[in-house]
């Protein structure tokens, strides 16, 4: 069975083009633009993509969200058990029935969640991507953790929890290499296990990824493609600054000249040279000299500062539950760039969207949609995360502002409305 959510993707685009095709658009952009998140979008939890997919599995009737949970419990527990698979992948006292319900129930769940419920609903590997990135809103499956590769290569040949734990054996008994992949691009090292024909070259393939922290690694692509919008951040703001910085000069070279109009102490020539040495005298800045700081500044420009200098709580934000706290602080970026954090699709995406958002070259707004969409789909698609997709609403809230007339002017005014009218 192949189960794609068609259903959740086409309500969320209805509602993305009803706004941002509408007049009231073209004459207040940032206002459309927050009362469809204020008042258009929720986000649907993981229980719902449940629900949804075992009402497909089943051949139920109805709508999904009025049938009993109890009969997708009931679904649940004994396509486990027709399938041999436990409870967790670790011991767990806890009984099905009740893990069932928590599941069906939640906004979110565990990783390792998504992939026991690949085995106990007999999940094809497309279904449990699906899941993982749009379900989950998180990265497909992650080729350089044994863990993940081993549960791909089951769903792919439709093998069951049995089969995962065979081969979970066989990994452990490998030789341990230093991991030979670990600088690997996340690409090539997902088009290695693609060709794995056998379970003899799976185990070849697994062998280059194991080390001491079990094949873990930070991905390499994902760093890289944050790396390079990050600089090209810096670059975009020290662009900024100089501008600021040459057209204060000017101003104070005009302002001497008006100054100077009168006296007779210098000659017109040398009142000239003077004139020029000031409009040449301003900073010229370069990405070296952009701090974390700075781009905390463009970047989470319209939310307010505390007594101490540091953002509001995104809890303050009346857009809370709807965007979470996707934000690029000071202190996220610092975590990334000294590696206390890893780099997700949220990061990648408003970088991404910051560089179109600044670009003067592009006058028509749906060239700058469809050129952001298709940069960060074929970047996000680099790093195994999946496409940029209009259900999540942050993601949402950003292609919405691509549509601008001035991307970052409405980016802001709806961050600023959103903490003016608090959770």
């Amino acid at each position: 069975m192949s189960f794609n959510g068609l259903e959740f993707t086409i309500d969320s685009f209805d509602k993305f083009y009803d706004t941002v095709d509408a007049d009231f658009f073209k004459q207040a952009d940032a206002e459309a633009i927050y009362e469809h998140l204020y008042q258009k979008i929720h986000i649907i939890p993981f229980g719902d993509y449940l629900k949804r997919y075992i009402y497909k599995l089943a051949g139920l009737e109805g709508d999904y969200n009025e049938i009993d949970l109890r009969e997708y419990q009931y679904i649940i527990v004994n396509s486990f058990k027709e399938r041999n698979t436990p409870n967790s992948f670790e011991e767990t006292s806890a009984k099905l029935s009740a893990l069932s319900k928590n599941w069906l129930t939640r906004m979110s769940v565990s990783r390792k969640t998504v992939f026991l419920l690949g085995f106990g609903l007999g999940m094809d590997v497309s279904d449990v991507s699906y899941f993982l990135v749009k379900a989950q809103r998180e990265h497909d499956f992650n080729f350089k953790d044994p863990f993940e590769v081993i549960c791909w290569y089951c769903f792919k040949n439709h093998y069951k929890y049995s089969k995962f734990v065979s081969l979970t054996e066989k990994y452990k008994a490998l030789e341990t290499n230093g991991g030979s992949h670990e600088n690997s691009l996340t690409a090539g090292v997902r088009r290695r296990f693609f060709d794995v024909r056998n379970e003899e070259e799976l185990m070849a393939e697994l062998a280059k990824i194991k080390n001491e922290n079990e094949g873990k690694y930070f991905s390499v692509t994902s760093r890289y493609w944050f790396n390079k919008y990050y600089d090209d951040t810096r670059k975009i703001i020290a662009g900024k600054y100089t501008e600021d910085a040459e057209n204060e000069a000017r101003f104070k070279a005009r302002e001497y000249l008006e100054k100077m109009s009168y006296s007779d102490f210098l000659s017109s020539e040398e009142k000239l040279l003077r004139s020029e040495k000031i409009r040449n005298s301003f900073k010229r800045y370069s990405e070296e000299d952009i701090t974390e700081s700075d781009v905390e500044k463009f970047l989470c420009c319209g939310i307010p500062f505390d007594g101490q200098g540091n953002l509001l709580k995104s809890t303050r934000s009346g857009l809370a539950k709807v965007l979470g706290n996707k934000r690029m602080s000071r202190k996220h970026i610092n975590d990334i760039l000294t590696g206390k954090s890893t780099v997700d699709r949220f990061d990648l995406i408003t970088l991404c969207f910051f560089a179109f958002s600044m670009n003067e070259n592009i006058s028509d707004n749906k060239v700058r949609f469809y050129n952001f969409v298709s940069e960060i789909n074929k970047t996000l698609e680099e790093c195994n995360m999946g496409q940029i997709y209009v259900e999540n609403p942050y993601e949402c809230f950003l292609m919405m502002c691509t549509l601008c007339d001035w991307p970052m002017g409405a980016y802001s005014d709806v961050l600023e409305k959103a903490f003016e009218t608090e959770a």
